[in-house]
């Protein structure tokens, strides 16, 4: 049966389908007295099988396994009951207490479908190839001739908003100065990065106003709400001359996704809750990870190497607010937002950010320094070099300080240091000269003291972000010698076929290496934009496997990548000699709260509304916090149904039937990082002992 015929069917028309298609299971319920009756039935139905060992097989014995089992579901913190196969019991014996969703008996029922039809056979290469070639970049002509149009419809509402402003601004007009001379200043001002973080859309209407009144009530209606709710609202002329208000050309929902909210989002905003828990710091205490943190909100850490570094900056903001933002509990709580002037550096900050810098030069295993945000290049450029210049002082003195410690007592020292930013996709100007100089000047003298590792670490979510503007701004951060990796959210925009093969391909030629493709964090909020693992899975396994690297391609290309003095051509050049359409050197992983990133799982079970119970394992590739031998397994719930996001997908206007194979994606395993992304070795052995923990027994 054709899915989008499965999608719609009633609970009586999904019984009749079980009859048809699976009468044994049907008759086995018939034939049982009770639930454990009919688990030992199914059972022995499965014992009897051809092949007892395979993935499918496995997948119904861990069902029967879990039924009627307790667990604790981490993202809520409760206590739930597995009970998939007593529903499925209930349902073809006629008695079901309540109405039940369809969706969880569609997705028991392609389990056991598959019994018949174990292995789907995998996409042809004409296929992924047809897939990847719909996404258009913004570096196509057609795109660029709708961006040009957008952009003068912008330029003269900004002419308005100018007029109407009665704050001084450096942006303002001379009296008497005619139309003509304000448009010209108005598109001299458009290069200026400032001037669209000063003219952003802060408001539903403003936001309507610069997309040419084409948003419906009903869009207009929730953004109301939302901003009566308190939530933030930043949207730049540049990042909104992106998108198509026309009926015609390019779909861009992966860029509304972005930036409109969804009715899930705006309800529960407000009642936001951490999904990384270890980002819940109490003076004095250690994080969920059993990490003990300077006081405040400056320092986020899960793993021993690495830790994220957030300044009381400008680098609290961003370029606009991510609808999926995995910070929307840091912005409900008021510690990022887009008052940039309360945002500046206060005279404190120097002496604090010496104290935070302690932190990693006193511990014995950090080694890699993320200073993100909000967004680390929204500091001004004074102060990012401060930063920067800290940093650098603190390594030296992590290095002096290690000559006089025997081997096997030896600290570890910086070796990479890392910018987490999105502005080179939603403000490609802020890219300017004198931020290449203070990369490339910190590059130089750092490398001297062990720093290995440079890295702009970028979030483009879309190939429709890669304009000619970001072309620019990549060209010059990869000038300055910095490598540039990209992390991508796979919302549900982002997850129709063929659309994250497109970015990797287009980002590559540019020089810009793929590093994880997050899914979306499973709260009720992110509902709307939740893509389930299953499909992360699918993506992996059918498309991504065109740009697969075997351990000594992936070798070779990351020894080119660290001395290349243009990766772009590096690349470029890897792919032509390879035959390689693009570099699959992401990791698809989820962020398990505390545990860390993951896409090692097995499905255990579905809920009465279908959404599947999955036990998660953490990541075997890496070092953990010692937290995780407490730990153990972990078990989320999706939030949304194979069947529900089906569904949406139909509604965004793609054939389902691309997609059929996603509910044979019950398990999962979390990829080897690509060797760019190891550690170097030091050239002295460092100590075990981990500093700034503690672990209850």
């Amino acid at each position: 049966m054709k899915q989008k015929k499965m999608l719609a069917l009633t609970l009586s028309q999904l019984k009749q389908l079980y009859r048809n298609e699976l009468p044994e299971i049907v008759r086995i319920a018939e034939q049982s007295d009770g639930t454990e009756s009919f688990k030992q039935g199914i059972s022995e139905f499965i014992t009897n099988q051809a092949d007892t060992e395979s993935e499918v097989v496995r997948q119904i014995r861990l069902l029967i396994e879990y039924d009627g089992q307790e667990v604790h579901e981490l993202s809520t913190d409760e206590q739930m009951i597995v009970s998939t196969l007593s529903l499925l019991y209930a349902f073809l014996t006629g008695n079901l207490e309540e109405d039940v969703e369809t969706d969880v008996f569609l997705d028991i029922f392609q389990q056991f479908k598959r019994l018949q039809h174990p292995a789907a056979p995998l996409p042809a290469p004409q296929r992924v190839k047809a897939w990847t070639e719909r996404w258009p970049s913004g570096l196509d002509e057609d795109v660029q001739l709708i961006h040009a149009k957008n952009k003068e419809r912008i330029l003269h509402a900004l002419i308005q908003k100018i007029e109407h402003r009665t704050a001084v601004s450096r942006y303002q007009f001379e009296e008497g100065i005619s139309y003509e001379e304000k448009y010209r200043l108005v598109n001299e001002w458009w290069n200026d990065f400032r001037f669209h973080l000063a003219m952003a859309a802060k408001s539903p209407t403003e936001l309507n106003r610069f997309l040419g009144n084409s948003l419906s009530a009903e869009t207009m209606y929730l953004l109301s709400r939302a901003r009566k709710k308190g939530m933030p609202f930043f949207v730049t002329p540049y990042y909104l001359h992106l998108l198509n208000p026309g009926s015609t050309g390019y779909n861009d929902e992966s860029l509304r996704s972005y930036i409109l909210y969804s009715p899930q989002l705006v309800e529960t905003y407000g009642q936001i809750r951490a999904w990384e828990r270890e980002d819940i710091v109490e003076a004095g205490k250690p994080n969920a990870a059993g990490w003990l943190l300077p006081d405040g909100h400056n320092i986020h850490r899960r793993y021993p190497e690495v830790a994220i570094l957030i300044p009381d900056t400008m680098g609290r903001a961003c370029g606009g607010l991510c609808a999926s933002c995995q910070r929307m509990y840091d912005f409900q709580s008021k510690r990022l937002n887009f008052e940039f002037d309360s945002l500046r550096p206060k005279e404190i900050w120097e002496k604090k950010l010496r104290r935070l810098m302690t932190y990693f030069e006193e511990d014995t295993q950090l080694r890699d320094i993320l200073i993100t945000g909000g967004d680390a290049l929204m500091s001004q450029n004074k102060t990012l070099n401060t930063i920067l210049e800290a940093v650098y002082r603190m390594a030296a003195r992590k290095r002096k300080a290690n000559q006089e410690r025997p081997e096997g007592e030896k600290y570890a020292e910086l070796q990479r240091i890392r910018l987490g930013s999105r502005l080179p996709a939603y403000l490609p100007m802020r890219i300017n000269n004198e931020l290449v100089e203070i990369l490339r000047t910190f590059k130089e003298k750092a490398s001297v003291i062990g720093i290995r590792q440079f890295i702009i670490q970028t979030h483009f979510q879309t190939p429709l972000e890669v304009t000619p503007e970001a072309k620019e701004g990549i060209r010059k951060l990869l000038s300055a010698g910095w490598l540039i990796t990209n992390q991508l959210v796979y919302n549900v925009a982002a997850s129709r076929r063929g659309h994250t093969t497109r970015l990797r391909q287009v980002l590559n030629e540019l020089g810009v290496v793929c590093y994880y493709t997050f899914s979306v964090k499973g709260f009720e909020e992110n509902n709307a934009v939740f893509t389930p693992n299953s499909r992360s899975m699918q993506e992996q396994q059918e498309e991504k496997r065109f740009g697969k690297l075997n351990k000594e391609e992936a070798f070779n290309l990351s020894a080119s990548l660290e001395t290349a003095l243009d990766p772009a051509y590096c690349i470029r050049h890897f792919l032509k000699i390879h035959h390689l359409p693009f570099l699959a050197t992401d990791r698809s992983v989820l962020n398990l709260p505390a545990i860390g990133k993951s896409m090692t799982f097995n499905l255990v079970g579905m809920t009465e509304d279908g959404k599947r119970i999955l036990r998660f394992d953490h990541d075997g590739t890496r070092r953990h916090s010692p937290i995780i031998n407490q730990l153990g397994q972990v078990y989320i719930v999706e939030n949304k149904s194979i069947a529900a996001y089906l569904r949406q997908l139909r509604a965004m206007g793609e054939d389902v039937e691309d997609y059929a194979s996603i509910w044979n994606y019950t398990e999962g395993k979390t990829e080897s990082r690509f060797s760019l992304y190891e550690y170097p070795d030091f050239p002295f052995r460092i100590t075990e002992k981990m500093s700034n923990l503690e672990i209850a027994e």
